[in-house]
């Protein structure tokens, strides 16, 4: 039975390119390319799954880079232990990662650890922040919407003549902020 090598690309938005990850993947030799445009902070990626049901013992799956197959250190070890149960290679080009070697299980293990920090340390900061901005008075989030285009969409709705959109754009009222009216009203 033959092994294949297995290339997947992932960018966050329906605006990012792929085109640049699949052409590193090409040149790499891969059988078949796995793509899809959605967060790497999602587990249920349908295209990482149908790789994940293809795979077998002795395939290789290649990577531009780690941060391409997954957002967090627990998925990105949860998708090594997968690989490792199925007998699967994993071949990061960014990282020079290649985990036939225990150098390369050893160095996706910190990498994985690496960027978790990195990700820990900008949630820090971000609380750090916005706990100082509060501290001189200022308050983040969304500004309040006005009350009375608030209560002129609820009034819109009730009369069941208008959609959501149409209410939203007469009144500038986000849909979220209108159903949060109605339930409390």
């Amino acid at each position: 039975m033959r092994n294949f090598v297995f290339g997947y690309a992932r960018v966050s938005t329906e605006q990012q390119n792929l085109d640049r990850q699949i052409d590193m993947l090409e040149e790499y030799g891969v059988d078949r390319i796995y793509n899809e445009k959605m967060t790497g902070t999602k587990r249920n990626r349908p295209e990482l799954e149908m790789l994940l049901e293809r795979l077998t013992e002795g395939d290789t799956v290649v990577v531009e880079s780690l941060s391409r197959l997954g957002r967090s250190t627990k998925d990105l070890i949860w998708l090594m232990e997968t690989f490792n149960e199925k007998g699967v290679n994993l071949v990061s080009l960014k990282e020079s990662i290649d985990t036939t070697s225990s150098t390369g299980k050893l160095l996706f293990t910190l990498m994985s650890a690496l960027a978790q920090f990195e990700r820990d340390v900008l949630a820090d900061r971000t609380k750090e922040g916005l706990a100082a901005a509060r501290a001189r008075g200022r308050k983040g989030g969304r500004p309040p919407a006005d009350k009375e285009a608030v209560r002129k969409a609820v009034k819109l709705y009730n009369t069941k003549q208008y959609s959501v959109k149409e209410i939203t754009e007469l009144t500038g009222v986000k849909p979220s902020t209108l159903y949060k009216n109605l339930r409390s009203s």
